[in-house]
């Protein structure tokens, strides 16, 4: 997603300035914001010929051509259903808005059909014994069990492969040839990758203390045995907007108390709720991180992520949380793979 901070102009901006903005950038729209960045409305070179067609001069405020009900999407909004409303509405953009209507950024066409290249590495954590999943991990390491007719890894790849993503750590112990010799040095998906080599369990954060280099900006993490639609585009700029050391994805998991719980001060009932539902926040195994967060995980060492965010509070590092909407599913049990295998065609295809 193209730096979108410099398109922003409130309704009193002149059209003529608005114009200006919109030569100046490569996006060919301006975002009209109010306080907090509140989205009032977006400016398109067409707005402004069919203003100076009205007889409305180009030093009125662009509050009179600017159209006031654009179809905007949300920063969870799945990449394939944003490029969906483009097409059916023909649209080149679409605005990205919080839960309070505030801009917090811009999807183009070009970049949807067709992502720049992204110089951020990805590190995909696929060392796991998959016990779970026994004996279907047996004789197979659970990344590399068939998902719709290939290894779930690779369709983790091919995803991040469609948002631009082509420089890949992939973290291996537990039947580790069978993974290096499916996937080699990436040429097939025209991609780099490089392997993780644990001698031992590391955890999902130890396991980059293996890291030949250190990244030069944010890199992702992400669990190898996952299928999700998260946008991985918003992810990333929801974690450098924030300015944040960490951000985890969270998915909202409901659990139903299947008794009525009792509600009680001093010995006496106040209120009793019929099974009632909790809703909590569950890591999703998706992490962004900043290279500086890796002088906080102890080298050889197991190490997992929970612990290593913990690390970061501690520290007081600014960490966040970036809510999945889309379809996601952790692969940790046989009913989860046969789920997966029997939801693949609908949501991946």
């Amino acid at each position: 997603m193209r730096a979108w901070n410099s398109i922003l102009v409130t309704a009193t901006t002149s059209i003529r300035d608005a114009v200006r903005t919109i030569d100046a950038s490569s996006l060919q729209i301006v975002l009209v914001v109010g306080e907090n960045n509140f989205l009032l409305g977006t400016v398109t070179d067409g707005d402004i010929r069919r203003g100076i067609l009205q007889g409305i001069a180009l030093d009125s405020a662009v509050e009179l051509i600017m159209n006031a009900k654009p179809t905007v999407a949300r920063m969870d909004d799945g990449r394939d259903s944003i490029l969906q409303v483009m097409r059916r509405k023909q649209l080149h953009h679409i605005p990205l808005i919080d839960a309070q209507g505030c801009v917090t950024g811009l999807e183009t066409l070009e970049e949807l059909v067709a992502p720049r290249l992204r110089e951020n590495c990805v590190v995909l954590m696929a060392g796991g014994l998959g016990s779970r999943l026994s004996p279907l991990t047996d004789q197979c390491p659970k990344p590399m069990l068939k998902v719709g007719g290939k290894p779930l890894l690779e369709t983790i790849l091919e995803n991040f492969i469609d948002y631009g993503f082509n420089r890949f750590y992939i973290s291996v112990n537990y039947m580790a040839e069978m993974v290096t010799s499916y996937f080699g040095d990436g040429a097939r998906w025209g991609v780099e990758i490089r392997y993780l080599q644990e001698d031992k369990k590391l955890g999902t954060a130890g396991a980059l203390s293996l890291l030949p280099d250190r990244p030069n900006e944010s890199f992702l993490v992400m669990n190898g045995d996952l299928l999700t639609k998260v946008n991985m585009h918003h992810l990333l700029d929801f974690h450098t907007n924030r300015g944040a050391s960490g951000t985890m994805c969270v998915r909202e998991y409901d659990f139903q108390v299947p008794y009525g719980v009792v509600q009680i001060e001093d010995q006496r009932i106040t209120r009793i709720d019929e099974k009632p539902i909790q809703k909590f926040f569950v890591n999703a195994g998706i992490y962004v991180l900043e290279p500086h967060v890796l002088d906080l995980i102890p080298p050889g060492q197991y190490f997992d992520m929970p612990t290593l965010f913990e690390r970061m509070i501690e520290k007081e590092k600014d960490t966040t949380v970036f809510p999945i909407r889309e379809y996601w599913l952790d692969i940790g049990q046989r009913a989860d793979y046969d789920r997966a295998n029997g939801e693949f065609i609908q949501v991946f295809q």
